[in-house]
């Protein structure tokens, strides 16, 4: 493949970013957490929280600031800080599953109404897509090494061939995680709610494992960087 044109670069891109998408990681534990509490809809605007965020590093990538996302100290405390996020994350999980009813396809909110406010309903998985992807280190990682060298070559060819990187590794993401909610939320009529608690107890599970390859990540960089 030529990669010196646009659309061998936005072709790349997709298919690089749809072979990390579909690697089992943070994001997809909790792209099935939300489908199956909010139906549907929480999918796409758990991409969106994670495009949000690439959008602001895609930003400090074009300004220059990318090396110290690449220094050793900093890769270090985002596995570290990252490993606790996860952590926290799961242990939220893991509290809510006894109280989690899953009536009717649909969850019953065991808050008080006047709890449930903008940030407990469809704004927490823009959020969550956010926290989530920066709670990764090998996020960052990916960022500063493949995401970097393909920003590069996107940059020969001016606005166009970064749209083209760009749009090609969204679009990998979206396509990869609205199967997955479409596939969980299909699935929601079957739901019991012992299978719900099942399912929930099985992403905090999966949480806790990255938090801790992510802390022993961070432990061993530190004990080298010291």
């Amino acid at each position: 493949m030529n990669f010196g044109n646009p659309a061998a670069i936005f072709v790349s891109s997709f298919l690089i970013g749809l072979s990390g998408a579909m690697m089992p990681g943070p994001l997809l534990a909790v792209t099935i957490r939300h489908t199956t509490r909010k139906g549907f809809p929480a999918a796409p605007l758990l991409v969106l929280g994670h495009a949000i965020l690439e959008g602001a590093l895609l930003c400090l990538i074009l300004f220059g600031l990318m090396e110290w996302i690449r220094g050793e100290a900093a890769t270090t405390a985002i596995a570290l800080v990252g490993s606790g996020m996860l952590l926290w994350m799961a242990c939220g999980m893991a509290r809510e599953v006894r109280t989690l009813r899953f009536a009717g396809g649909c969850e019953e909110e065991s808050a008080p109404a006047g709890e449930r406010d903008a940030f407990s309903g469809w704004l927490r998985p823009v959020v969550d897509g956010i926290v989530i992807s920066a709670a990764n280190p090998y996020w960052s990682l990916w960022w500063a090494t493949i995401g970097l060298g393909y920003l590069l070559l996107s940059r020969n060819h001016g606005m166009t061939g970064i749209l083209s990187f760009v749009a090609g590794h969204i679009l990998a993401d979206a396509a990869w995680y609205l199967f997955v909610g479409i596939a969980v939320s299909a699935g929601r009529g079957w739901f019991t709610d012992r299978v719900y608690r099942g399912v929930v107890s099985a992403c905090a599970l999966f949480l806790v494992f990255f938090a801790m390859s992510f802390g022993y990540f961070g432990i061993t960089h530190l004990i080298r960087f010291l």
